[in-house]
């Protein structure tokens, strides 16, 4: 299970009160906070998701890296929509953020929602992104709205971040479908090829539920995933110690060493010396008897 430190930036600029995602463009991004954060923790529960905006003035980190859900979500609750969107800045900040967490074992990854028009120029993206790179730090974008533009310049950040294909770029084109059922899908939802969350993201047909182990999407049922993975440990914990055991033993008995070798003695030899030795005392008895009655 991947161990990350997440930081999640929203857009909260003017263009995120738009109605073209149900039921707006901020509360769509709210509900697909929700997931990814469900996601990140399931994966591993030492992992650890940050939230910011980079609308209004500047970019504003809302609540830095933490476990505690309903920080994020009185997070989200008092994150207000104005200005426009700072992407770079934005990425910025999350990088400083992630670079002070507590925990250096995990990875570093920052995941941005756009939804507005981006106004850096792609030389500067692409600087940026090079930058993020030499820092070790993964950035997912989640690309949604009209903005045509847009993905060019997403793209070309993708393309120079890019490091094993840890980063990725995800286009959700508006409609009535919520934006966090079109993530769930999607790599950003869990490293590519980690069956944990919500396995290998789009597989083939014959993959129940984008290669979830179990057969469903752990979403929709977080305590039941769980519980089926703890069960599943505790098996291979069982196995593992009886193969270990019946291990232990095939070697005693190669080396000769707990072998019971008792086949060769009869219970009747241990028994005989004690049978005779009481027959011949009867004997005895009977003769001494019969010398007094002559007597």
């Amino acid at each position: 299970m991947v161990l990350e430190a997440t930081m999640i930036i929203v857009d909260n600029s003017e263009s995120s009160r738009n109605g073209d995602y149900t039921p707006t463009r901020f509360e769509a991004q709210a509900d697909a906070v929700s997931l990814i954060y469900s996601a990140k923790t399931q994966a591993n529960p030492e992992s650890s998701v940050g939230l910011m905006t980079m609308g209004g003035k500047g970019p504003e980190v809302l609540v830095t890296l933490t476990t505690d859900y309903g920080k994020i979500l009185a997070g989200l609750h008092d994150t207000k929509i104005k200005g426009e969107a700072h992407l770079a800045t934005g990425i910025q900040v999350a990088g400083l953020a992630l670079k002070h967490r507590q925990n250096k074992l995990q990875r570093q990854r920052i995941i941005v929602f756009v939804g507005s028009p981006i106004a850096e120029d792609e030389k500067t993206l692409v600087k940026l992104a090079k930058k993020m790179k030499k820092n070790n730090v993964a950035v997912d974008f989640i690309n949604f709205g009209d903005e045509t533009d847009n993905e060019k310049k997403l793209k070309a950040f993708i393309d120079n971040i890019n490091s094993s294909d840890n980063s990725h770029l995800v286009t959700v084109p508006p409609g009535p479908h919520l934006l966090s059922d079109r993530l769930i899908s999607t790599p950003i939802m869990g490293e590519v090829g980690s069956t944990d969350v919500v396995g290998g993201m789009g597989g083939g047909e014959g993959d129940a539920a984008g290669g979830f182990e179990f057969g469903f999407d752990p979403n929709m049922d977080p305590e039941l995933a769980m519980a089926l993975r703890m069960s599943m440990e505790d098996e291979k914990a069982r196995v593992a110690r009886e193969e270990a055991k019946a291990k232990e033993e095939a070697e005693k008995a190669a080396k000769g060493e707990g072998s019971n070798n008792l086949e060769g003695i009869k219970e009747e030899d241990e028994n005989t010396p004690l049978l005779q030795e009481s027959k011949s005392g009867d004997k005895d008895k009977k003769n001494d008897d019969d010398k007094m009655d002559t007597a």
